[in-house]
């Protein structure tokens, strides 16, 4: 297995930096490939690029899955034994401010690496999808349910991205694992998702922007665990769909509100703002088949990820404090 050689697309990215370290560190070769575009600050993407590049068995290139041309030339450079596309346009709010690019990405992105993969005969692909998909559908959320009603242009593209996949799966034999994230936290984060916002605003004392009343609640997943699943999905399945997620009762935004001021020792100024309608209440998987499929079970849980957290944010802060969080998740 370890002269294995594994495509990521969006390595620079959150899940896909840890997805990318835990593969070179289990011997697989990867080739990890980012347009390392601005939806927010490049600097964090190249802070984990940095990471990745201690890995002798690490090659990066600056390719957008959106560019047929470049994927192409890539795919004719290397032997990929898998695909894992976690290149995506993420973000419910700003996809209704941006649809075009969110179906580009998302979509036409995901079918360009599928039409490369048929040519050169390449079998397996994980697919990155979202627990956005949900929406409306009875909880705990299960991959048999029928998905057809999302609430945001980017839900909507990423279901368009797992109908492809399966198409792909149909006529060609492509196998395929798609597997569906649950509120992805940790170290290095994205700075527009609630977790790495509330830490750097509790800390700095700027008021949190709190949509809705702070019920809401997320079956939050820290990213490690997230990674470990991804890697594992690289086994044969056919075509499936995975949930990855805590798989405990979601945690209220009040909770996590609370949880980081116990660890950074300040209180939160919470400014509270109307709850956005693309938004979802609740969310919460049922992960029982990602443990009977995968042998997988999230491990770390909320206490200790979030530790591990602040941790970080406190550690490399003098960097961080010029980060902007722009109102995009």
């Amino acid at each position: 297995m370890s002269a294995k050689t594994v495509l990521v697309t969006g390595s620079a990215g959150f899940i896909g930096w840890r997805t990318s370290e835990l593969l070179l560190q289990q011997g697989y070769n990867v080739i990890g490939i980012d347009n390392l575009n601005n939806y927010y600050d490049p600097r964090l993407k190249l802070w984990r690029n940095k990471q990745l590049e201690k890995f002798e068995n690490f090659k990066f290139f600056q390719v957008d899955i959106e560019n047929f041309g470049a994927l192409k030339v890539l795919f004719d450079s290397f032997d990929f034994d898998v695909v894992i596309n976690l290149a995506a346009r993420a973000g419910v709010r700003y996809s209704m401010e941006n649809p075009h690019v969110y179906l580009q990405t998302n979509a036409q992105g995901t079918l360009n690496l599928l039409e490369l993969m048929k040519e050169k005969n390449i079998k397996k692909m994980v697919l990155a999808s979202t627990s956005s998909l949900y929406a409306g559908q009875p909880m705990p959320f299960k991959e048999d349910l029928p998905v057809n009603t999302p609430i945001s242009p980017y839900a909507a593209s990423k279901k368009a991205a797992e109908v492809m996949a399966y198409t792909y799966h149909y006529l060609y034999g492509i196998d395929v694992s798609v597997v569906r994230y649950f509120t992805v936290y940790g170290p290095a984060g994205r700075p527009d998702m609630s977790i790495f916002r509330f830490i750097k605003w509790i800390d700095e004392g700027t008021p949190i922007k709190l949509f809705g009343d702070g019920t809401q609640a997320r079956d939050f997943t820290y990213v490690d665990d997230i990674a470990k699943g991804t890697v594992l999905a690289m086994k044969n399945v056919g075509y499936e769909i995975i949930n990855l997620g805590g798989g405990k009762n979601p945690i209220s935004l009040n909770t996590i509100i609370s949880k980081i001021e116990n660890l950074l020792g300040k209180k939160a100024n919470i400014e509270y703002k109307p709850f956005h309608k693309a938004d979802m209440k609740e969310t919460w998987a049922d992960i029982e088949k990602a443990g009977k499929l995968l042998g997988w079970k999230p491990e770390i849980d909320i206490d200790e990820g979030l530790k591990r957290t602040v941790n970080w944010y406190l550690e490399n802060k003098n960097w961080l404090k010029d980060i902007s969080l722009e109102e995009k998740a």
